[in-house]
């Protein structure tokens, strides 16, 4: 009798320790320990590194850089665009991304988003962004985003909204890619911007992925 009441505690406590309470000590919140959504028909989890020693120790962990060009980013670089954090990240992906009704940017160049970015983000790079005439990337991106061409302009009536991040508060390219996208005729009321970029991301240890 009393060793069968020694295995029901120890499989009692086994399974408290499997509960999803109890799974994660580094949790997103106090009682959300990971977020999972569907991006295109993948399973996305976005959760925060569970060693409580880990460090970053990438270009991330850098804080000095040459300024210009490398200047701290106001928090709101442009008004009526509306900076957003970490968890506002997060919403958007599950109630936007997850949706098919909102795009989370990532404005950076491709070898910046190639060594890391934010699950369920996609790369469209500031510097194709540009209102030049010559630009024949524009129609493909704006189609993708939901805008339709109307006669020598664009019906921005259904279009995606975006949440926009790069780098960091040091970094130039999300700033960049909304002042194209503005010239463009974007409204900024389809526009957020995400100012702690994958710095920010990656200090709090939340997930990231090499595309490949």
């Amino acid at each position: 009798m009393i060793k069968k009441k020694s295995l029901l505690v120890n499989l009692l406590t086994f399974m408290l320790l499997l509960s999803p309470l109890q799974a994660l000590e580094v949790n997103i919140l106090e009682g959300l320990p990971y977020v999972d959504i569907n991006v295109d028909g993948k399973p996305v989890r976005i959760q925060r590194i569970q060693d409580t020693k880990h460090k970053v120790t990438n270009s991330y962990s850098k804080t000095s850089r040459p300024a210009p060009p490398f200047s701290i980013q106001p928090f709101q670089p442009i008004k009526g665009i509306e900076t957003v954090s970490e968890l506002d990240v997060i919403d958007f992906l599950k109630d936007q991304v997850a949706v098919n009704k909102g795009v989370l940017l990532d404005a950076r160049m491709p070898k910046w988003n190639k060594a890391g970015t934010i699950p369920g983000s996609t790369n469209i790079p500031f510097s194709i962004l540009t209102s030049k005439k010559t630009n024949t990337y524009i129609e493909k991106i704006f189609s993708l985003l939901g805008v339709k061409k109307e006669n020598n302009g664009w019906d921005f009536s259904n279009a995606h909204k975006l949440l926009i991040f790069d780098n960091g508060p040091w970094c130039q390219q999300g700033v960049r890619a909304m002042q194209n996208l503005l010239k463009l005729g974007y409204p900024k009321s389809k526009m957020l911007y995400y100012r702690g970029g994958i710095q920010y991301w990656q200090i709090l240890g939340l997930s990231t992925i090499s595309p490949k």
